[in-house]
């Protein structure tokens, strides 16, 4: 009797660390994003051309990071990559955890190439985050852009566009003409958001409720942090 009893407990035990592993595995692909955004924030962090960027940043209200914004084609184009939104406390000066998310869009012109591109959104004003926290938002629709320096040729010029709702920057490798950031579609990613949280939850529960927090994301946090010191 006692070792059947030792044998479900061990049973149980096992089955619970299963879970528990489980859980971990199921998670690996978001934490993988959190931590490529990362690179990407110290990346612009260090880049003489970002100065804008890094100056806005310490103003706004939230951020949107792609690590990697995959675009390609001939004649007809398209973009895509995932990454993470977070929002700003001002009073506290710090980040809150982040929410995924997935940007695309597609056009059509003279177009001709391929590119790899890092991508930062900053996003300045509350309609610009009143419309990110929608499940899905098109970009220059909803909430204004201007575009900031792409690419290491780029002049490091003060950004066009005062008074944009959100402003973007780009890091390219390789070579692409012909696809805006305008009309690009941003969707929340509520699956990546409850393999990394364990449950489902909604960006505002992340971003502005603080109800589920993620010490694995510190890291981007610091990084936005010490970018914004930085400008």
């Amino acid at each position: 009797m006692i070792g059947l009893r030792k044998t479900a407990a061990t049973l149980a035990m096992a089955a619970v660390f299963g879970l528990g592993a489980a859980a971990q595995a199921s998670a690996a692909e978001e934490q993988a994003l959190v931590d490529k955004s990362r690179i990407t924030v110290e990346a612009f962090t260090t880049d003489k051309e970002m100065v804008n960027m890094r100056a806005l940043l310490r103003d706004a209200r939230g951020v949107i990071v792609v690590p990697q914004l995959l675009k390609g084609g001939f004649i007809v184009g398209g973009s895509g990559g995932s990454g993470v939104l977070m929002a700003r406390d001002r009073d506290r000066n710090a980040w809150s955890s982040p929410s995924f998310i997935t940007m695309g869009s597609g056009s059509i012109g003279m177009q001709f190439g391929a590119e790899a591109q890092q991508l930062v959104l900053l996003i300045m004003t509350d309609k610009g985050m009143d419309a990110v926290l929608r499940h899905k938002v098109t970009l220059g629709g909803e909430a204004s852009i201007a575009v900031g320096p792409v690419g290491a040729g780029a002049e490091a010029a003060t950004t066009t566009g005062l008074g944009a709702d959100i402003y973007a920057f780009g890091r390219s490798k390789g070579l692409f003409a012909g696809v805006a950031v305008e009309g690009a579609v941003i969707e929340s990613r509520k699956d990546y958001n409850e393999n990394y949280y364990g449950r489902p939850v909604s960006a505002k529960d992340v971003l502005f409720d603080w109800s589920v927090v993620k010490p694995d994301a510190d890291g981007l946090k610091k990084a936005l942090i010490a970018a914004g010191a930085a400008g």
